[in-house]
């Protein structure tokens, strides 16, 4: 994660352009020149593909590109391969696919960002989407593990497989930093400023909750990208944060 933060709240706050097509995504991002960092998740990438990655480059974004890999080993490798060379600098992969598959993900985006001459990637590995509530996880899953043990469990996979971090729930955070220190990136999906709606998601903070938590970086969508102003809900979240650096 060294590298990634800077000491402005902006360097935190990660909105996702979910919900968006190439040239929406891209005409929002030039229109809050404080944006620092973008999430490209699978329904902009499907519409964009790479293109829309170097596009988002090229007006001095840094981006999160969360596909989400989980395949056999040699398949994730050469994702994380070809997203490493397009410059993304958060790379997400499910911990579930097991150590073999982490461990070479790992390997493959070391080497692809040495050959390219490009700032190693921080891997994250996917523990248990915040979509889940734990009821639903026990009976659709069949996992008698609960979600409290389950996500770290995961997380230490992935630890053991030096990646760089993990996705989690706010909700989690707390238990998952006292059990793997800075530089281990903690980012959260699941934020909701005071007042917003929850939408599909289960497990949620607020912005200062979730960095005090211990959170690293926080994914936030709707609550700036689905109002009338989003650059004054962006500026908000960043003042939020302000005193909690």
């Amino acid at each position: 994660m060294a590298g990634l933060l800077g000491a402005h709240p902006a360097d935190r706050i990660i909105v996702a352009l979910d919900g968006m097509g190439p040239d929406q995504a891209l005409a929002f991002a030039a229109a809050i020149p404080e944006l620092r960092w973008v999430k490209v998740g699978l329904e902009l990438f499907v519409a964009g593909g790479p293109a829309v990655v170097r596009q988002l480059r090229d007006q001095g974004k840094r981006v999160f590109l969360d596909l989400k890999f989980h395949d056999i080993p040699a398949t994730m490798a050469g994702a994380c391969r070809s997203a490493t060379r397009l410059g993304a600098e958060l790379i997400t992969v499910h911990a579930c696919a097991g150590h073999d598959a982490l461990a070479a993900t790992q390997a493959a985006a070391l080497e692809a960002a040495n050959d390219a001459g490009l700032p190693a990637p921080t891997l994250l590995a996917v523990t248990v989407l915040t979509s889940w509530e734990s009821t639903g996880f026990a009976a659709q899953l069949a996992i008698d593990e609960p979600v409290s043990a389950y996500v770290p469990r995961l997380a230490r996979l992935a630890a053991a497989a030096d990646i760089g971090g993990c996705v989690c729930s706010p909700l989690e955070v707390a238990a998952l930093r006292a059990a793997h220190p800075e530089p281990f990136a903690l980012v959260t999906p699941g934020i909701r400023p005071a007042g917003s709606a929850l939408g599909d998601q289960q497990r949620v903070m607020t912005p200062a909750q979730a960095l005090v938590a211990g959170a690293s970086q926080l994914v936030i969508g709707r609550p700036i990208t689905a109002v009338p102003d989003p650059a004054t809900a962006f500026a908000a979240c960043c003042a939020e944060l302000s005193g909690h650096q």
